[in-house]
């Protein structure tokens, strides 16, 4: 079979290189690829938004299977129009794909199934945010200002006070510094705890989840220093214990599933939960549709 890897990073590497290790795979291919990629698979330049293009390059080149890796392809729509052609996909289709491409519909999506996260507000309008903000009396714990959309992972500001939020709100808001990933808001509860990440293979009614991990985004030790996109990771994580794993299935991945099955979500690929051990039990913190 050939199999065709959209992406361009260190993650779409990782799997053309454990592609290739399969003695059902021919010939990988990739979209765009990079320098590193093309010493294991066949690249090639196109826009992944001209569907005719894309199809024709499936028909062409008889791929048996496309996996698709970065989250804004998925946001877009591209494994609905794959799958929607009869060809093989890995990849939730668009409606899914909200659940990481937008904050807010994932957060009222846990607490429509009632998945444990932290408290929110949703904002589309920045003089509705700040109006909220004057009414609360400080400390209090709405202090982290998330964007909505799509923000390369740096859509999250931690504050410390009513006047950091403002900022926050009127950098997100007024002087558009995410672009329309800021047209809608949160301003959520900060958990205290340490981070786990669990990602699992999904096809809509089961869950196959992958060993638990941690990673590391501060630059420096000891947790010091400004986030960065990753400075490494482990697993399994020793503090995950058989009775906080069984609370996991039970308050999270179960009513996950529920989620999708009664939202009717076209869910074939990988849902990673970002997870924050509080004291009050796991929540979740964030979703993503595609490997990390």
């Amino acid at each position: 079979m050939n199999v065709l890897v959209i992406g361009s990073g260190g993650r779409e590497h990782t799997i053309v290189w454990a592609l290739k290790k399969s003695p059902s795979v021919d010939t990988v291919w990739c979209i765009p690829g990079n320098a590193g990629i093309e010493l294991e698979a066949r690249c090639v330049s196109m826009d992944l938004k001209d569907e005719k293009a894309v199809l024709g390059f499936l028909q062409e080149k008889n791929i048996g299977l496309t996996i698709i890796g970065p989250e804004a392809p998925l946001v877009d729509g591209l494994a609905d129009v794959i799958r929607d052609s009869g060809r093989r996909v890995f990849g939730p289709g668009r409606a899914a794909s909200r659940l990481e491409g937008s904050k807010v519909f994932a957060k009222n999506f846990m607490k429509t199934y009632e998945i444990p996260t932290a408290d929110f507000k949703a904002f589309s309008y920045p003089e509705e945010a700040l109006s909220f903000v004057k009414s609360l009396q400080w400390p209090n714990p709405y202090s982290v200002v998330k964007v909505s959309g799509l923000a390369a992972g740096k859509g999250v500001m931690l504050c410390r006070d009513a006047t950091d939020v403002k900022r926050a709100v009127d950098d997100v808001m007024n002087n558009k510094r995410f672009g329309s990933a800021g047209d809608q808001m949160l301003l959520e509860e900060k958990l205290e705890g340490e981070e786990l990440s669990v990602i699992a293979l999904c096809d809509g009614t089961t869950l196959l989840p992958l060993v638990s991990t941690q990673d590391h985004k501060r630059l420096y030790n000891d947790d010091k220093g400004p986030n960065t996109g990753g400075m490494g990771a482990y697993g399994p994580v020793p503090q995950v214990t058989a009775s906080l794993w069984r609370e996991i299935e039970d308050k999270i991945f179960s009513r996950f599933i529920k989620g999708l099955r009664e939202e009717n979500l076209d869910f074939c690929g990988v849902i990673y939960f970002g997870l924050m051990l509080t004291a009050d039990g796991p929540k979740v913190l964030e979703f993503n549709v595609r490997f990390g």
